[in-house]
């Protein structure tokens, strides 16, 4: 895995120019040859061929083919057909200047009507239903998916980096792109043949990876992004997800809101007569996209369609993305994908060096509305990678790959082992790896993470930590971790450790043990910084004197039963001592005793569901890339009494569910619902310590404008939602839509209660409270800010009497969103 993210850190680093392949390459624009001005939806083919295309709004094209065909030609109604010779398989840009091909008519009279593309949408819309592949009870087919990455937009002066010396080689295999018209070099590509299985209700889905090539990987994690399954676009629905949810289809049922479209001509495409449509968006900024498409004139099933990204967009790091989508009718009439091309170009800024991912699919063997092997729907997971997938030789490639690869493309794999043969390659990934991973490689251990190195707080004062674990070098089964830390102002030495052992990775099956002496904040939520991180030492809002020492020691299990629901065991044993700012005491006979250190072994139980999530493995870690569908959580805790000198007997409930729910074209809306109940009688550190946030840093999880231990309950809901517009009115004003800023408002609301009975086993300390009436907050933000960044606005609106608080703040936070 740390791999996998290295190569391509270092790889943006490189340079192109030009060579010769097996595709011909061509871009350019067609304009007026006497004003000058450029031309749209002027047709331009291939000279005795069937591939062609349209010069866009601006009057630009790009075209690509394998055919030997070494002429182009140019037609538009009004001008005088040309043609012009090309080099075949190479790259080059041809522009046209066409002739006014003028004619005298008599007298025209015209009468205004409909736009005549209009009818033959509604008559798209209209029939939709018998072409979305959604409508089939089953279907099941195989696909053939290649991937190839490539780095763009890189000038002489990175040729000549230094860095890249040792490297120089790799200089020759680079093209230039017809979609950009950016010099580039390919670095990666990947190939995979499934088959794929789908039914509609009860919902299923399975995709059996039989055969699965990288270059220079070798993951079966990786191998399932290759696959079918997570790149999927359907332009029959009415709004489609490129990375985000919210683009309007130019077949939507809203198209005529967002679009304009143009009837260009009608023609056979293979021996299909077709209306030839041309859309560009209505308004700047809008998710939507330009192209065209050939439509059936008896079905209006669409035959072939190509988008492009719209200008302007509000779309964070994609500088250009364009789709083709190519159709065919099966034996029993109906209509099916054939071919799936998918181009994105990936850009922090123009002006910085970039990447681009080419994505091919081929469909065949498509059967529809037949019953799905029993073998099929016994699988647990998604998606399953053949034994021996992975293994495939060249020869079997060669003889079972439905498109050839081009000689650049076949290049890419011998070029990644020589880059992966310099000696100083393993440094550069070493560097990539710290800076993706956190953690700095040395063989069998790794070093990290390195923002845990120093931090500071009013306990400890500077603090100094050394950490690390084993790499996969030592063990892909056994991982061992272990650091330690010293505070310059409470002189004390902290340290912890871990050991985790999987049997098995997919699906997870395995055994850990942690054990720390270390200070904690007690009553933070589960995803805020940690206490040690340097961030959160230079974000603090307050001074922090309510961190104490903490000594436990747990070991667990967790297992996956299938994707998207497991479970874990862990059994705990913790000791937190007392110090002045969190005290232990309790009223005996009117006097206040000090209870000492709060001494508890627990069992923990945590289920999690979700369906459609979609998780990178690495060896350890796992990644979700995440769902639409609700993620929900369950907790069972019993504290038992003397095990291990443990004081309380007790029992929680616990639960977090919470989901991001698309709301196209309005945004996404996200909430988290978090609830629990404590039974017995606990001392206050054992109650629900509801998350305050003493940072500036914005945390959906917990309550940002609530001080550490100031609510506590046995018994408590809370609710947090949100919804993000996405630039919804921001895109609409003059000027400020340039920023490309984005709006978002939030709300959170507590309710509880807290029993008079656990303050008879420990007094509260000054300032904790229960909830008497709900506690609110509400927050309007920004975000997108320079691509990264997001400011909230918070008001507190409930217990404004309390003290120490404030009723209204800024936070921040950083995010990396599209």
């Amino acid at each position: 895995m740390l791999r996998y993210c290295s190569i391509y850190v270092l790889l943006l680093l490189f340079l192109a120019s030009n060579m010769q392949g097996q595709v011909t390459r061509i871009r350019g624009t067609v304009v007026d040859s006497h004003t000058k001005e450029t031309l749209p939806f002027v047709n331009v083919s291939f000279k005795n061929t069937t591939v062609g295309t349209i010069t866009d709004i601006n009057g630009e094209y790009f075209i690509e083919t394998r055919v030997d065909a070494d002429t182009l030609v140019v037609s538009y109604v009004g001008y005088k057909p040309q043609e012009k010779v090309v080099q075949k398989f190479r790259y080059q840009e041809v522009n046209f200047e066409l002739e006014p091909d003028i004619y005298y008519l008599e007298e025209v009279v015209i009468i205004p009507g409909e736009n005549p593309a209009h009818p033959i949408l509604r008559n798209i819309i209209a029939n939709k239903h018998k072409h979305d592949p959604e409508r089939f009870d089953s279907y099941f087919y195989e696909t053939y998916n290649k991937v190839e990455v490539g780095v763009d937009n890189v000038d002489e002066r990175l040729k000549n980096h230094r860095l890249l010396r040792d490297f120089q080689f790799i200089f020759d295999y680079v093209d230039t792109s017809a979609i950009t018209g950016k010099v580039f070099l390919p670095v990666f590509i990947s190939e995979s043949m499934s088959d794929y299985y789908y039914r509609c209700s009860p919902r299923f889905e399975r995709e059996i990876i039989k055969a699965t090539s990288a270059s220079g990987v070798e993951n079966v994690s990786l191998s399932e992004l290759s696959g079918h399954i997570y790149q999927q676009i359907n332009i029959y629905e009415n709004f489609l997800k490129v990375f985000e949810p919210g683009f309007v289809s130019p077949v939507s049922d809203y198209g005529l809101f967002y679009y304009n479209y143009h009837l260009l001509d009608s023609a056979y495409v293979d021996d299909k007569w077709c209306y030839h449509i041309s859309f560009v968006p209505r308004r700047r900024q809008d998710r939507t996209f330009s192209g065209d498409f050939w439509v059936n004139d008896t079905t209006f099933a669409i035959k072939q369609i190509r988008m492009r990204l719209a200008e302007d967009v509000n779309f964070n790091f994609i500088n250009d993305f364009v789709a083709e989508f190519k159709y065919q009718q099966l034996e029993d009439s109906s209509w099916f994908l054939k071919q799936e091309r998918l181009f994105f170009d990936f850009n922090l800024e123009q002006r910085f060096t970039g990447f681009f991912v080419n994505k091919t699919t081929l469909y065949d063997n498509i059967v529809v509305n037949e019953k799905i092997p029993d073998e099929i729907l016994k699988l647990r997971d998604k998606i399953v990678v053949d034994d021996g997938a992975l293994k495939k030789e060249r020869d079997f490639w060669d003889k079972n790959r439905p498109l050839p690869l081009t000689t650049q493309e076949a290049d890419i794999y011998k070029m990644v082992d020589s880059i992966q043969e310099v000696p100083i390659y393993r440094i550069y990934e070493k560097l990539a790896g710290m800076f993706v991973m956190d953690h700095y490689e040395l063989g069998p251990v790794e070093l990290g993470p390195y923002f845990r190195t120093f931090s500071f707080n009013e306990i400890e004062g500077n603090r100094v930590r050394l950490s690390g674990r084993t790499s996969n070098n030592f063990s892909t089964s056994l991982m061992i971790s272990a650091y330690g830390a010293y505070g310059e102002k409470d002189n004390r030495f902290k340290y912890g450790g871990g050991v985790k052992y999987l049997f098995d990775n997919n699906p997870r099956f395995g055994v850990f043990a942690d054990g720390k002496y270390d200070i904690e904040q007690l009553g933070q939520s589960p995803v805020a910084l940690t206490d040690d991180n340097i961030f959160k030492s230079l974000l603090r809002r307050s001074p922090n004197y309510q961190l104490t020492m903490v000594k436990d020691l747990t070991v667990g299990l967790e297992k996956e039963w299938f994707q998207g629901f497991y479970n874990v065991l862990t059994f705990t044993h913790r000791r937190i001592e007392p110090n002045e700012y969190v005290p232990f005491i309790k009223e005996e006979n009117g006097q206040e005793v000090d209870m000492g250190e709060l001494k508890t072994t627990e069992a923990n139980l945590r289920f999690r569901f979700t369906k459609d999530e979609k998780i990178l493995r690495g060896e350890f870690e796992r990644f979700s890339l995440g769902t639409t569908r609700p993620v929900l959580n369950l907790f069972f805790t019993a504290g038992v009494k003397d095990v291990f000198e443990s004081q309380y007997d007790y029992f929680k409930l616990s639960f977090i569910l919470e989901q991001r729910v698309p709301v196209s074209p309005l945004g996404f809306f996200r909430y988290v619902v978090n609830g629990g109940w404590t039974f017995g009688s606990v001392p206050y550190p054992l109650l629900h310590m509801h998350p305050g946030n003493e940072t500036y840093i914005f945390d959906r999880h917990a309550f940002n404008m609530m001080n550490y231990y100031e609510f506590a309950s046995d018994r408590f809901v809370s609710v947090y939602l949100a919804h993000h517009f996405q630039g919804l009115f921001f895109n609409r004003i003059p000027l400020i839509r340039r920023l490309q800023l984005r709006e978002v408002v939030s709300v959170k609301g507590l309710i509880g209660s807290l029993d008079d009975s656990h303050r008879q086993v420990m007094n509260y300390p000054e300032g904790l409270h229960g909830l008497s009436k709900p506690y609110f907050e509400v927050s309007a933000g920004i975000e997108n800010i320079l691509k990264l960044f997001r400011i909230d606005a918070v008001w507190r609106l409930s217990y404004l009497d309390h003290e120490n608080v404030d009723n209204f703040g800024l936070r921040t936070t950083i995010q990396f969103t599209f």
